[in-house]
Protein backbone atom coordinates (compact mmCIF):
# COMPACT_ATOMS: atom_id res chain seq x y z
CA UNK A 1 0.00 0.00 0.00
CA UNK A 2 0.93 3.45 -0.91
CA UNK A 3 1.05 5.70 1.90
CA UNK A 4 0.09 9.76 2.43
CA UNK A 5 -0.34 12.45 4.30
CA UNK A 6 -3.62 13.71 4.98
CA UNK A 7 -4.20 17.68 4.72
CA UNK A 8 -6.11 18.21 7.51
CA UNK A 9 -5.01 16.41 10.49
CA UNK A 10 -1.30 15.73 8.88
CA UNK A 11 -1.61 11.74 9.76
CA UNK A 12 -0.11 9.28 7.72
CA UNK A 13 -2.85 7.11 5.90
CA UNK A 14 -2.67 3.97 3.07
CA UNK A 15 -4.35 3.39 -0.11
CA UNK A 16 -4.44 -0.01 -1.68
CA UNK A 17 -1.95 -0.01 -4.82
CA UNK A 18 -5.37 -1.40 -6.57
CA UNK A 19 -7.11 1.65 -6.22
CA UNK A 20 -4.26 3.98 -7.44
CA UNK A 21 -4.36 1.91 -10.51
CA UNK A 22 -7.82 2.72 -11.22
CA UNK A 23 -7.29 6.43 -11.23
CA UNK A 24 -4.11 7.12 -12.93
CA UNK A 25 -2.41 10.04 -11.38
CA UNK A 26 -4.38 10.67 -8.15
CA UNK A 27 -2.89 11.97 -4.87
CA UNK A 28 -4.77 11.56 -2.21
CA UNK A 29 -5.14 14.08 0.31
CA UNK A 30 -7.76 13.40 2.66
CA UNK A 31 -7.29 10.25 5.46
CA UNK A 32 -11.13 8.49 5.73
CA UNK A 33 -11.82 10.45 8.60
CA UNK A 34 -11.50 13.82 6.63
CA UNK A 35 -12.89 12.88 3.05
CA UNK A 36 -14.84 15.70 1.98
CA UNK A 37 -17.00 12.60 0.30
CA UNK A 38 -18.03 11.51 4.18
CA UNK A 39 -18.78 14.46 5.39
CA UNK A 40 -21.29 14.88 2.15
CA UNK A 41 -22.61 11.35 3.27
CA UNK A 42 -23.18 12.70 6.56
CA UNK A 43 -25.16 15.71 5.96
CA UNK A 44 -22.27 18.31 6.89
CA UNK A 45 -21.88 21.36 5.81
CA UNK A 46 -18.94 22.58 3.53
CA UNK A 47 -16.09 23.88 4.56
CA UNK A 48 -16.51 28.01 4.61
CA UNK A 49 -13.99 30.50 2.85
CA UNK A 50 -12.20 32.38 5.52
CA UNK A 51 -13.47 35.93 5.26
CA UNK A 52 -9.99 37.63 6.19
CA UNK A 53 -11.66 40.04 8.31
CA UNK A 54 -10.58 42.68 10.60
CA UNK A 55 -11.15 43.01 14.29
CA UNK A 56 -13.52 45.55 13.61
CA UNK A 57 -15.12 44.52 10.83
CA UNK A 58 -15.65 40.95 13.24
CA UNK A 59 -17.13 42.94 15.69
CA UNK A 60 -19.05 44.81 13.28
CA UNK A 61 -20.40 41.43 11.78
CA UNK A 62 -20.92 38.92 14.45
CA UNK A 63 -22.12 39.20 18.18
CA UNK A 64 -23.43 35.54 19.06
CA UNK A 65 -21.87 32.97 20.81
CA UNK A 66 -20.20 32.82 24.38
CA UNK A 67 -19.21 35.97 25.66
CA UNK A 68 -16.71 34.62 28.55
CA UNK A 69 -13.95 32.29 27.97
CA UNK A 70 -10.65 31.98 25.85
CA UNK A 71 -10.91 31.37 22.54
CA UNK A 72 -8.15 30.08 20.23
CA UNK A 73 -7.71 29.81 16.55
CA UNK A 74 -5.14 28.58 14.34
CA UNK A 75 -4.55 28.16 10.07
CA UNK A 76 -1.94 27.55 7.33
CA UNK A 77 -2.82 29.55 3.82
CA UNK A 78 -1.86 27.27 2.18
CA UNK A 79 -1.65 24.13 4.39
CA UNK A 80 1.18 23.50 4.78
CA UNK A 81 2.39 26.66 4.32
CA UNK A 82 2.53 30.17 6.40
CA UNK A 83 -0.19 30.68 8.70
CA UNK A 84 -0.85 32.49 12.19
CA UNK A 85 -2.32 31.85 15.38
CA UNK A 86 -4.58 33.67 17.66
CA UNK A 87 -6.12 34.17 21.86
CA UNK A 88 -8.38 35.93 23.01
CA UNK A 89 -9.42 36.20 26.77
CA UNK A 90 -12.68 37.89 26.88
CA UNK A 91 -15.16 38.34 30.32
CA UNK A 92 -18.72 40.00 30.04
CA UNK A 93 -17.64 40.70 26.69
CA UNK A 94 -14.78 42.76 27.11
CA UNK A 95 -11.62 42.27 26.05
CA UNK A 96 -9.25 40.78 28.69
CA UNK A 97 -6.15 39.72 26.52
CA UNK A 98 -5.30 39.04 23.18
CA UNK A 99 -1.97 37.66 21.38
CA UNK A 100 -1.47 36.09 17.83
CA UNK A 101 1.61 34.70 15.77
CA UNK A 102 2.86 33.87 13.00
CA UNK A 103 4.60 31.10 11.27
CA UNK A 104 6.54 31.12 7.38
CA UNK A 105 6.10 27.22 7.18
CA UNK A 106 3.47 25.74 9.07
CA UNK A 107 -0.11 23.53 9.15
CA UNK A 108 -3.13 23.96 10.49
CA UNK A 109 -2.78 21.57 13.22
CA UNK A 110 0.47 23.34 14.49
CA UNK A 111 -1.05 26.29 14.74
CA UNK A 112 -3.80 25.32 16.18
CA UNK A 113 -1.82 23.26 19.23
CA UNK A 114 -0.10 26.47 19.41
CA UNK A 115 -2.98 28.94 19.85
CA UNK A 116 -4.29 26.18 23.11
CA UNK A 117 -0.51 26.66 24.12
CA UNK A 118 -0.77 30.31 24.18
CA UNK A 119 -3.83 30.67 25.40
CA UNK A 120 -3.34 27.95 28.40
CA UNK A 121 0.12 30.10 29.53
CA UNK A 122 -2.16 33.11 29.92
CA UNK A 123 -4.20 31.16 33.08
CA UNK A 124 -2.84 31.30 36.63
CA UNK A 125 -3.48 27.42 37.71
CA UNK A 126 -6.19 27.96 39.61
CA UNK A 127 -7.88 29.75 36.57
CA UNK A 128 -12.08 28.49 36.63
CA UNK A 129 -12.40 29.12 32.83
CA UNK A 130 -13.34 27.70 29.94
CA UNK A 131 -11.02 27.36 26.76
CA UNK A 132 -12.35 27.04 22.84
CA UNK A 133 -11.69 25.86 20.13
CA UNK A 134 -12.82 25.10 16.79
CA UNK A 135 -10.66 21.96 16.31
CA UNK A 136 -11.86 18.70 17.18
CA UNK A 137 -9.09 17.18 16.51
CA UNK A 138 -6.94 19.09 19.57
CA UNK A 139 -9.77 18.50 21.68
CA UNK A 140 -9.36 15.03 21.09
CA UNK A 141 -5.91 14.52 21.27
CA UNK A 142 -6.52 16.16 24.42
CA UNK A 143 -8.94 14.76 25.86
CA UNK A 144 -8.54 11.15 24.62
CA UNK A 145 -5.68 10.20 23.08
CA UNK A 146 -2.84 11.72 24.35
CA UNK A 147 -2.97 9.99 28.10
CA UNK A 148 -2.97 6.55 26.18
CA UNK A 149 -0.31 7.58 24.27
CA UNK A 150 1.99 9.14 27.06
CA UNK A 151 1.63 5.42 28.95
CA UNK A 152 2.59 3.63 25.80
CA UNK A 153 6.02 5.48 25.59
CA UNK A 154 4.34 8.37 23.35
CA UNK A 155 3.42 6.15 20.59
CA UNK A 156 0.60 5.17 18.84
CA UNK A 157 -0.92 2.30 16.86
CA UNK A 158 -1.40 4.25 13.47
CA UNK A 159 2.19 5.20 13.12
CA UNK A 160 4.63 8.35 14.34
CA UNK A 161 2.58 11.05 16.40
CA UNK A 162 1.89 14.33 14.15
CA UNK A 163 3.23 17.37 16.40
CA UNK A 164 4.33 15.38 19.21
CA UNK A 165 6.23 18.04 21.00
CA UNK A 166 3.49 20.63 20.72
CA UNK A 167 1.60 17.75 21.87
CA UNK A 168 3.66 17.23 24.80
CA UNK A 169 3.83 20.83 26.40
CA UNK A 170 -0.12 21.64 25.50
CA UNK A 171 -0.86 18.46 28.14
CA UNK A 172 1.73 19.35 30.64
CA UNK A 173 -0.02 22.77 30.46
CA UNK A 174 -4.12 21.38 30.46
CA UNK A 175 -2.71 19.17 33.93
CA UNK A 176 -1.54 21.98 35.40
CA UNK A 177 -4.48 23.93 34.90
CA UNK A 178 -7.17 21.15 35.55
CA UNK A 179 -9.88 23.58 36.77
CA UNK A 180 -9.62 25.19 33.32
CA UNK A 181 -12.46 23.00 30.84
CA UNK A 182 -11.57 22.87 26.92
CA UNK A 183 -14.21 22.56 25.13
CA UNK A 184 -15.15 22.58 20.90
CA UNK A 185 -17.00 25.05 19.22
CA UNK A 186 -18.24 25.39 15.81
CA UNK A 187 -16.10 27.29 13.41
CA UNK A 188 -17.97 29.88 11.00
CA UNK A 189 -21.43 29.49 12.94
CA UNK A 190 -21.61 33.65 14.36
CA UNK A 191 -19.82 33.22 17.36
CA UNK A 192 -18.24 36.32 17.92
CA UNK A 193 -14.96 35.59 19.61
CA UNK A 194 -14.36 32.74 17.48
CA UNK A 195 -14.54 34.55 14.57
CA UNK A 196 -12.49 37.33 16.71
CA UNK A 197 -9.73 34.66 17.32
CA UNK A 198 -9.98 33.85 13.42
CA UNK A 199 -8.87 37.37 12.61
CA UNK A 200 -6.06 37.21 14.99
CA UNK A 201 -4.74 34.04 13.22
CA UNK A 202 -4.89 35.60 9.89
CA UNK A 203 -3.82 39.02 11.05
CA UNK A 204 -0.39 38.21 8.97
CA UNK A 205 -2.21 38.08 6.08
CA UNK A 206 -3.40 41.13 5.86
CA UNK A 207 -2.21 45.12 5.92
CA UNK A 208 -4.27 45.84 8.95
CA UNK A 209 -4.80 44.00 12.85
Amino acid sequence: MAAFHCQVCGEEFSVPGASLKKYPGWKPKYCRAHSPKKGKRAGRRAPVTEENLTLQEVLDKYDGGPQSGLFTDGSAIPNPGPGGWGVVWVEDGVVREERHGHDPDTTNNRMELVALIEAYKLLPPGADVVVRTDSRLCVDTMTKWAPGWERKGWKRKGGTIANLELVQELLDLVRARPRASLQWIEAHAGNLWNEYADSLATAWNRDSL
